[in-house]
């Protein structure tokens, strides 16, 4: 190792040379001008010279000979002279032929000839230098252009040396001579791997721009498995020999360093090029799991920060105990701050965010003020995520101005007052209400404006009797009344989104009656009614006729159901029959327009019941291939089938197996199954489920077969094997047959509350039975039931926390904090934080 270091401290000396650098004499002087005899007489053998054989009197090669003189200096750092030659007229040799003149510049390494490089070729000084040293280092630096050639390397430098693999868009460029100046420094330390093909880029992952220069740092030294990749770091800045030479000198710095020593006097190379530097406290009960988180956060961060193992138990460190996370950064007189987090994910963004010091401390503060208050305060603590969430912004003042606040007095009145009002009964001490308030408050603002729309608000809490009124038994509830009469229930996710697409739909009759072809026309393409042209539902357009009243009223009942939800017209004219007979159907007909109508499918509706449409209509909405999100699962849930699930590292267009997948979901088979595919980059909870599943983490993409309703059990596709239309059904056979083994059974265990919910009402009347709550209903009033009930529709939203906690259960190793002991003694204090649970 410290063979090595000297080697980096030489190479960067050289560099620092190279770069501070003056010349005595000007750019010209550097330019040998002999003439062929004497040049061809003075060449050495090993030394590389670039000529340019020249007639005097060439206006024509001007140009290139300032670039030339102008390289002269850069090359010469290299040991590579620049000559220009001086052909007499006479001289009607191989390289002061005529026919060359101009044309051609010669690489020479002794008396050998490398390489001829077209004079065009050579357009400026990065040009020149970098094809000179692509030349001289042909048999170094290896250049490819397929994966498996890029794998084929990999494999032989597995255990042995790491690999540096560049991209440039085009050689001769800047980028281009500063990965060859590396080479040519560091080539004997790493091996350099080069392409120009933006394919091949691609296939490497994680979507790169191939429109810029690209390097990786593969680290292929350390690589013990034959079948899995190097690991790569991506240099993050701009491909400058100085960005390359500070990148390689971090990936050859330790991976973790160990101190015991006051961090004050810690100095790495990380903080000496302007990186923080992150501690994990350890101590010697618990050095093992420290170990492993820090190298986990270690690679997470290499190139952004350094990592270093600091043993608490050999320094005298005077902050708390159950600190364990330090942050030193490179700024001068800047003090190391200690910090307490949950996980490594908070440790990354610490780095990443700059601003995440100060929150983190501000959280801490009040996290100590609490304390002290639940100290003096031995009442039992019922924590979850939303509590936590609502604590973190309870300073937060929220934008109400485009709320109405409505009370007894006024609630009524205001709800006749606007063709639409929008209510949200919240209860004021509920964290999910007070959780939904703020989304409710950013759907007011972004809505504002909007014609016939009225926000306001319910605070149950201190007007119960309206809450009893309307029958409002759970918190948050979001009703929209029309004209102070006719109210829908939204039973939706709590998102912005879509709160928002609810309310906008919600505008329209539902099912809205088209009066003109035209309109119809419109209809189907998205273009009507003109204030749901922004939204991209799919459009569902009845088409009845005169003798199809059973049909159409069962349809109208339908669309009083599913308003806000769906946008549904109704075509009821005498040319109704034109309309579906050009899309092959007959009325009664459903249309389903389906990106603005650039495809609309007919299906003929036969004598059905409203609930049988509701269905109906809620399956033909369900995608034929879904991405599964937070958002959407539980209504595939709901069709208790088993899930065939694609886990992609990124967007499923880019993948080569999309095609086979869509042939397995739009076949016969697909009917008693769900085929799917989940974005781990969209949805990051995909990786807790996988935790969940594995032991470790598969290598994506990767399809499973789960069936969450019978038994549990998790199915691999076999990795060795192709993701094909054929492969898939094959192996479903298998499975159905009881052929395949599963490789993990999810268990029965039910998620549950930690602590039974509190019965607020009856606290107070016991706490306080002097404050006449229930009495406070007008007479013949049934009171109003404030229990902190969560609507269904939040379930899925919820249980993101289950799979880390599943994953914990696993023991996957470097993936939280709270191996320390001082993390375990937090814990032990805090005890009901419902990440803990």
């Amino acid at each position: 190792m410290s063979a090595q270091k000297d080697r980096w401290v030489s190479s960067f000396s050289f560099l620092l040379c190279c770069a501070s650098y003056i010349p005595t004499q000007g750019g010209a002087g550097m330019l040998q001008e002999p003439s062929p005899q004497r040049y061809f007489s003075s060449l050495e053998a090993g030394r590389a010279s670039l000529a340019y054989f020249s007639h005097s009197g060439s206006p024509g090669a001007q140009p290139f000979l300032e670039q030339i003189e102008s390289s002269a200096e850069a090359l010469q750092d290299y040991g590579i002279s620049v000559v220009k030659v001086n052909c007499p007229k006479e001289d009607v040799s191989r390289y002061c032929g005529k026919e060359n003149a101009l044309r051609k510049a010669y690489l020479f390494r002794g008396h050998m000839l490398i390489r001829e490089f077209p004079t065009d070729a050579l357009f400026d000084v990065d040009s020149i230098v970098a094809s000179v040293l692509f030349a001289l280092l042909f048999n170094e630096v290896k250049y490819i252009e397929t994966l498996t050639d890029l794998q084929n390397i990999e494999q032989v430098l597995k255990g042995k040396s790491n690999m540096v693999f560049a991209y440039v868009p085009a050689t001769g460029t800047a980028e281009h001579r500063a990965v060859m100046e590396a080479a040519f420094v560091y080539g004997t330390v790493h091996q350099f791997v080069l392409t120009t093909e933006a394919a091949l880029l691609k296939a490497t992952g994680d979507d790169p721009d191939v429109s810029s220069a690209w390097l990786l740092f593969c680290h292929c030294q350390k690589a013990t498995d034959p079948a899995q990749p190097c690991r790569r770091t991506p240099l993050g800045q701009p491909l400058t020999l100085l960005n390359i030479h500070r990148h390689l000198k971090l990936m050859g710095a330790p991976l973790v360093t160990e101190v015991a020593e006051d961090p004050e006097k810690v100095s790495t190379v990380h903080l000496q090029l302007g990186l923080p530097l992150v501690f994990i406290l350890s101590q010697k009960e618990t050095y093992e799991a420290d170990r492993r988180t820090a190298e986990f956060v270690a690679w997470k961060l290499l190139g952004k920060a350094g990592v270093a193992l600091l043993a608490r138990d050999l320094v005298d460190l005077n902050v708390l105990h159950r600190s364990n996370v330090a942050l030193k950064t490179p700024d001068e007189g800047m003090p190391i701050q200690y910090l307490v987090l949950e996980d490594t994910d908070e440790v990354i963004t610490l780095v990443e965010d700059k601003n995440k010091v100060k929150q983190i401390q501000e959280e801490e503060e009040e996290e100590e003020e609490d304390e002290a208050e639940k100290e003096n305060n031995n009442q039992d603590i019922q924590d979850d995520q939303v509590v936590e969430a609502v604590s973190r912004d309870k300073k937060r003042e929220l934008p109400l101005e485009q709320i109405l606040v409505l009370t007894e007095e006024n609630f009524h009145s205001s709800l006749s007052s606007a063709a639409r009002t929008v209510v949200l009964f919240y209860a004021s001490w509920e964290a999910v209400s007070l959780a939904v308030l703020r989304s409710y408050t950013e759907v007011a603002d972004r809505l504002k404006g909007t014609p016939g729309v009225l926000f306001s608000l319910v605070n149950c809490w201190d007007w119960p009797g309206i809450c009893s009124q309307e029958n409002v038994t759970q918190f948050p509830t979001i009703r929209i009344y029309k004209e102070g009469k006719q109210s829908v229930l939204y039973d939706g996710m709590w998102g912005t989104e879509e709160m928002s697409s609810f309310i906008m739909l919600s505008r329209v009759s539902c099912p809205l009656k088209l009066a003109t072809m035209d309109e119809a026309e419109g209809y189907l393409r998205g273009e009507f009614p003109s204030e749901l042209s922004p939204y991209t539902h799919t459009s569902l357009l009845g088409v009845f006729s005169t003798a199809t009243s059973e049909a159409r009223k069962a349809f109208e009942e339908a669309g009083n159901i599913l308003s806000g939800h769906v946008r549904m017209g109704m075509y009821l004219e005498d040319d109704s029959m034109a309309l579906s007979q050009k899309y092959s159907v007959s009325p009664p007909a459903l249309l389903l327009a389906q990106s603005r109508a650039q495809s609309v499918e007919g299906i003929t509706l036969a004598k059905q019941s409203t609930q049988d449409l509701v269905q109906m209509i809620r399956h033909e909405l369900l995608d034929i291939f879904p991405e599964i999100t937070v958002q959407n699962l539980p209504q595939y849930l709901q069709l208790r089938k088993p899930f065939l699930i694609l886990f992609s590292a990124g967007d499923i267009s880019q993948m080569e197996n999309k095609e086979e997948m869509l042939k397995v979901a739009k076949g016969r088979a697909q009917k008693t199954f769900v085929a799917s595919w989940l974005n781990l980059k969209k949805t990051p909870v995909g990786h807790g489920i996988l935790r969940t599943y594995f032991a470790t983490m598969p290598s994506l993409p990767v399809l499973l077969w789960v069936n969450l309703h019978a038994g549990g059990q998790v199915f691999k596709f076999p990795s060795e094997q192709s993701i094909t239309e054929v492969n898939i059904l094959s192996w479903l056979e298998k499975l159905r047959a009881g052929l395949e083994t599963p490789s993990s059974t999810l268990s029965e265990e039910d998620w549950k509350p930690p602590l039974p919910a509190y019965d607020f009402l009856q606290m107070m009347d016991t706490a306080m039975p002097e404050l006449p709550l229930h009495n406070a209903h007008p007479p013949g009033n049934t009171p109003a039931q404030p229990l902190a009930e969560i609507p269904e529709r939040d379930t899925a939203t919820q249980e993101e926390p289950s799979q880390d906690t599943a994953a914990e259960k696993v023991g996957i190793p470097g993936r939280d904090l709270r191996g320390t002991a001082p993390r375990l003694a937090a814990r032990d204090k805090q005890g009901k934080r419902h990440s803990e649970l």
